[in-house]
């Protein structure tokens, strides 16, 4: 006896058996319910979804086989060949239909009364049975040999199904919040009808599938501009927890993946502890006297892990700028930057202060002083900050011990509203 899942079908039909989906970033582990009430089961995934299956990922978790073969079987359209189906033509006085035998499906081949062969679209066929979803596209079988009859779970790593945050930077001069909405995609033509999901972030790394990435990837930017997917009953994203390094978050109730979707979900308001706006710059000491503008920059912590996504910012409302955000830890302190500040110039100047040399007249010992001259034409105050990193095989900056093999200055300033200001450190670079 042979039972046969379909789970096209059946997550579509949203049956009991409802999937469980453990989402990654980039991927999805899928676990079904199966059952066989005899020595045989066939699983069957469309084409398609077949294709984003990472290979060698599939298991039969808690169900006993003696062997598995994987079979690429032909789509319900080419059980027809042979047969009559029906053809629509457009007329002057509407449509007609006549009986025609379909030679091939795979370039929709058919033959009219008259013995004459010619090529139609799908649109024009009409059945006299309902046909199943995607009847053109092939679809991949797995059948297993049982020991014996039981119940156990499909599992498979899928690229078609993955998650990512992305957050809202809200700020104002009363302070600022921070909110982040979780996108859920499916690129395939597969629904998924799910009673449990949870969310991964993290670094996690798994075998390599570059057709199906490349795939998930193309379709992943579709998703981004897709209307979020109805959901009758909108599941929540509870508080997350610590796993070997990742962080899961789980889905408070069932929920559908439609097919070809995106459904988005509140995710994180956690509350936001020393934020800062300043204007900075980042670079590499060198003698030469250099101008220039700063980077319009933020800076906070957060109660919560924040994991890796785009944030957008807005100042009272009105967009100012996007960036991503590495995954950051609970406290951890989130620094970006949005682009130049024109509003705050710099010149920066290096004095040599004093050289030493060895007994053959190398210098082998040199100190500078850095002097950073600012100028704001801001109605406000703004914090001015300046990191700069020095090589050198011992490195002394201002009083502070030596590093070797480089070191990093800093400097911050207030620079007042439509005003100047001015700072200064110095470094020693010893090569001797």
């Amino acid at each position: 006896m042979k039972t046969t899942l379909l789970l096209a079908a059946a997550l579509a039909l949203g049956t009991a058996n409802a999937t469980d989906l453990r989402i990654y970033p980039s991927f999805a582990e899928v676990r079904q319910p199966v059952t066989s009430t005899g020595n045989t089961l066939n699983v069957s995934l469309p084409q398609q979804a077949w294709q984003n299956v990472l290979p060698g990922s599939l298991e039969l978790d808690g169900l006993a086989f003696d062997s598995a073969v994987q079979k690429l079987e032909a789509n319900w359209l080419s059980g027809l060949e042979g047969k009559t189906v029906f053809l629509v033509k457009a007329t002057s006085d509407g449509e007609k239909t006549e009986p025609v035998t379909l030679i091939r499906a795979s370039d929709l081949l058919v033959k009219d009364a008259a013995g004459r062969y010619f090529n139609v679209r799908y649109e024009q066929l009409r059945f006299d049975t309902p046909p199943p979803t995607n009847p053109v596209s092939p679809s991949q079988t797995l059948t297993y040999d049982l020991p014996k009859a039981g119940s156990g779970t499909l599992v498979y790593l899928t690229r078609s199904v993955g998650w990512s945050p992305r957050y809202t930077l809200k700020a104002s001069n009363a302070g600022a919040q921070l909110s982040a909405l979780a996108d859920i995609r499916n690129t395939t033509e597969l629904p998924y009808d799910v009673k449990d999901t949870e969310l991964y972030s993290g670094d996690v790394s798994v075998q390599a599938n570059p057709n199906a990435q490349a795939s998930y990837e193309a379709a992943d930017g579709m998703a981004l501009r897709a209307a979020p997917a109805p959901i009758t009953q909108a599941p929540k994203i509870s508080g997350g927890s610590e796993l070997r390094g990742l962080y899961r978050y789980a889905l408070s109730t069932p929920f559908t993946l439609p097919a070809n979707s995106v459904v988005t979900l509140p995710f994180l308001t956690p509350k936001l502890t020393n934020f800062e706006r300043y204007v900075g710059l980042n670079t590499y000491f060198n003698v030469a006297t250099q101008t220039g503008t700063l980077d319009r920059s933020y800076r906070f912590k957060a109660d919560a892990r924040l994991p890796a996504g785009p944030i957008t910012v807005r100042e009272e409302g009105r967009l100012v700028g996007q960036t991503r955000l590495d995954e950051t830890r609970e406290g951890g302190t989130v620094d970006f930057s949005l682009g130049d500040d024109p509003d705050v110039e710099y010149t920066r100047t290096v004095q040599t202060v004093n050289q030493a040399k060895n007994s053959k007249g190398e210098v082998v010992k040199t100190t500078y002083k850095v002097t950073y001259a600012f100028e704001s034409s801001k109605d406000r105050s703004i914090r001015a900050e300046i990191t700069e990193r020095v090589g050198g095989r011992v490195i002394i900056i201002d009083s502070a011990a030596p590093t070797k093999n480089g070191g990093i200055a800093s400097l911050k300033v207030d620079v007042p509203a439509k005003g100047k200001a001015s700072k200064s450190f110095t470094v020693v670079v010893d090569n001797s």
